[in-house]
């Protein structure tokens, strides 16, 4: 049965789009904002324009929620000065209407583990300026909660792979080049382990700690896998494919255009590139016990994003 009060979704990427269609599923009445209104949300979906930076905006689109979750993208060259404006807009809505917040993470403010297994205890070492600011912004979240300002909880995720996935590390740079039979694109050491979060699963993440009571407060990891390492993943796609893949591998960070990343991602880039050349492995069984989510096996992930991809090349 659908619910009297809306769960509200910013951004209309791939997280937000996915979780809208997580959502839709689960009976929920559903409205998505973004800055223009426009975006190809599914039948059903409210789609509404508004800008998160603006706290009465916020107040104003936020008014009836049951649960809010931010899924809004900044580019990373406006992190500095975006992302304290959206985490202001959205404690603004969250007060304001008392709906539970429910916002997408990174790890980078864990920093360099040495390929220690990430956990939600992990301190916070991040020496980038990107982590030191995730850090930041993530502490002030929990701090409202702690404060009673406003009900919310974090999630956190690696690399996004999978359907709608094209701007990440395991998007575009790979299923592209590897579907039309050239070399895909790689970032550092591709023998050690890497986790990569299927975009289903951070929906399923997203929607189930935005139903219970007994997730806010503290930091999540969604189900994500961990245990392959990179080339082992493009071994998995090119057995899909049928043959070997070709690799073309950055071994180190560089502040010009490569491959299909312009100059101004790979200069904003290069500061968290270390976690292309230490293990990265997170550990989400705090996820898994309390709600039973794990994440889906690899081969299937592949397989769902390969036939999204497909159908884009036709």
């Amino acid at each position: 049965m659908t619910t009297s009060k809306p769960h509200v979704v910013f951004g209309t990427g791939p997280a937000g789009l996915t979780l809208v269609d997580e959502l839709l599923a689960r009976g929920h009445r559903v409205r998505a904002v973004n800055r223009s209104g426009s975006a190809p949300v599914p039948p059903g979906t409210e789609l509404v324009a508004a800008d998160a930076t603006d706290p009465d905006a916020m107040r104003e689109v936020c008014a009836d929620a049951a649960v809010i979750y931010h899924c809004a993208h900044a580019p990373y060259q406006y992190w500095g000065e975006l992302l304290p404006k959206l985490q202001a807009g959205f404690l603004a809505g969250a007060k304001s209407s008392g709906a539970r917040l429910v916002v997408t993470d990174t790890l980078y403010m864990y920093g360099p583990t040495g390929g220690a297994p990430m956990t939600e205890q992990t301190p916070n070492r991040a020496t980038a300026h990107k982590g030191r600011l995730r850090a930041e912004i993530a502490e002030e979240y929990l701090r409202a909660h702690t404060d009673g300002e406003a009900q919310v909880t974090i999630a956190r995720s690696a690399d996004f792979y999978g359907p709608r996935v094209v701007n990440s590390a395991l998007g575009g740079a790979v299923f592209f080049p590897a579907l039309q039979g050239h070399p895909v694109y790689a970032l550092g050491d591709i023998d050690l382990p890497h986790a990569y979060s299927y975009i289903g699963d951070v929906a399923t993440a997203l929607a189930t700690l935005g139903a219970h009571q007994e997730a806010l407060g503290r930091v999540w990891h969604v189900p994500t896998t961990s245990d392959r390492t990179t080339r082992e993943v493009h071994t998995l796609i090119g057995q899909r494919l049928g043959r070997e893949l070709g690799q073309d591998v950055l071994a180190a960070p560089i502040e010009h255009a490569w491959g299909p990343f312009d100059e101004t991602i790979m200069r904003e880039y290069a500061e968290l590139f270390y976690q292309y050349l230490e293990p990265q492995v997170l550990d989400c069984r705090a996820i898994d016990d309390a709600f039973g989510l794990r994440p889906t096996p690899i081969e299937l992930g592949l397989d769902a994003t390969l036939d999204w991809y497909r159908g884009l090349v036709a």
